[in-house]
């Protein structure tokens, strides 16, 4: 399970003040005006990150414009451009019975009825009807619903999540 999970992406800086927008990349972009500490990381491999204090949050569009505590030019933010803002798990927002993060389920095992192993989850996609699980296997890799009748079982806990195949499925 991930210590720290995704909730933004900084798209560019936003005036001359050290404002930066932000594309929200949780469901409940609200959540935003709750921050008071996030963890920036540059490198995307989630070593090295910079821990920054919440100043100010507003919206426009569909972007946040937030602002650092002691980063009050332009100069200052311009490199936080293209880096994931992060939460300290203890700080997500509560989740429902069955339901997990997104970082929960990326690396967890697939597999099939009869348990046998078709790869593991790379990624997700987000459609307008369903997310899609991108599942990297031995050969191509499948892209599998993540809603029922597809998903049987999720225990990113056990590392794993057990899936319905339709037929046809993996010839795609």
């Amino acid at each position: 399970m991930q210590e720290k999970l995704r909730v933004g992406t900084v798209v560019t800086t936003h005036g001359l003040k050290g404002e930066v927008k932000v594309y929200p990349t949780t469901d409940d972009p609200d959540r935003f005006y709750d921050l008071k500490t996030v963890f920036l990381d540059r490198s995307g491999s989630m070593e090295n990150m910079l821990q920054l204090e919440v100043q100010n949050v507003r919206f426009f569009k569909n972007l946040a414009i937030v602002k650092f505590k002691d980063y009050d030019n332009i100069d200052d933010v311009i490199p936080f451009r293209k880096g994931e803002l992060y939460v300290d798990r203890k700080d997500a927002i509560p989740l429902a019975e069955g339901e997990y993060f997104v970082g929960d389920i990326i690396g967890c095992r697939v597999l099939d009825e009869e348990d046998k192993e078709l790869g593991t989850v790379k990624e997700f996609l987000e459609t307008g009807a369903n997310d899609v699980m991108l599942v990297k296997t031995s050969g191509k890799d499948l892209m599998i619903p993540y809603c029922d009748p597809f998903i049987l079982e999720k225990a990113p806990e056990e590392g794993y999540i057990r899936v319905h195949l339709i037929p046809g499925l993996l010839d795609l």
